[in-house]
């Protein structure tokens, strides 16, 4: 299973994946009777704009991290929302949805040909996918700080290119697809950027080191960002899961 992330520390945080994240909700086509997927949900902060979108509909807001789920099931408080633990590598336990929206999670899944296949294989012909994580070029330059002090910040992340995932989505069975990589500097305050740090982007190399060790690694990797930048580049997804006897939709295994 992913990682059990600390899910109070994410909500006290000026974390922009929740702005970048509404804006993906409203790349969604909707009426607002339709059911849809969240594929990694965090604590549900923009499920809760999903949900405003969907007066009539009903979300799977669904994460690998038990902490996340809870924390998202206390926000939402919504019996339109079904509620998942699972990882988005294995295939998904729930029924045929109408779009998935996925925000700062595929580049946590280290295998996106499955990745894919998973979900187009719980969405409806001519359904929709709005998708936004971390694309190529993604936080180098925190990686190469990380890298001085010894340490692999890219071990457990897929930071994909546009052109590789449009080939991806297309034998996954998608058409009508746009890839495109985009960046997003982002200056954290200085006063959070060592819990930042710890909770958002160190939090997977942090388990791979013993516990002594974690808060100087956090502390040096602190000081070699002066400016509180963290470099950020967003690979953006939109597509279509190809109708019914197309060649794309008989690529799906």
């Amino acid at each position: 299973m992913p990682r059990d992330w600390d899910a109070d520390a994410y909500d006290r945080l000026p974390i922009p994946m929740t702005r970048w994240g509404i804006e993906v909700v409203g790349w969604l086509e909707l009426t607002g009777d339709e059911r849809v997927l969240d594929a990694g949900c965090g604590t549900g902060q923009v499920t809760r704009e999903l949900l405003r979108r969907l007066p009539n509909g009903s979300v799977v807001a669904l994460d690998g991290s038990p902490s996340m789920i809870e924390q998202a099931r206390t926000r939402l408080d919504d019996d339109r929302v079904e509620f998942v633990v699972h990882d988005l590598l294995d295939p998904l336990p729930i029924t045929p949805v109408d779009a998935i929206l996925s925000t700062a999670t595929f580049h946590w899944v280290t295998d996106h040909e499955r990745l894919l296949a998973n979900l187009a294989s719980v969405l409806r012909h001519g359904g929709q996918l709005a998708a936004q994580c971390g694309g190529a070029g993604n936080t180098e330059r925190l990686a190469n700080v990380l890298r001085d002090l010894g340490y692999d910040l890219e071990e457990d992340k897929l930071f994909a290119g546009a052109d590789e995932t449009r080939s991806r989505l297309e034998r996954a069975g998608f058409d009508r697809i746009e890839c495109w990589l985009h960046e997003e500097p982002t200056a954290i305050p200085r006063g959070d950027l060592e819990l930042y740090l710890r909770t958002i982007c160190l939090g997977s190399v942090l388990e791979r080191i013993p516990t002594a060790e974690r808060e100087d690694v956090v502390r040096r990797a602190a000081e070699r960002l002066p400016d509180g930048t963290i470099d950020y580049v967003r690979l953006n997804i939109r597509a279509r899961r190809a109708p019914a006897g197309s060649p794309s939709a008989a690529d799906v295994r």
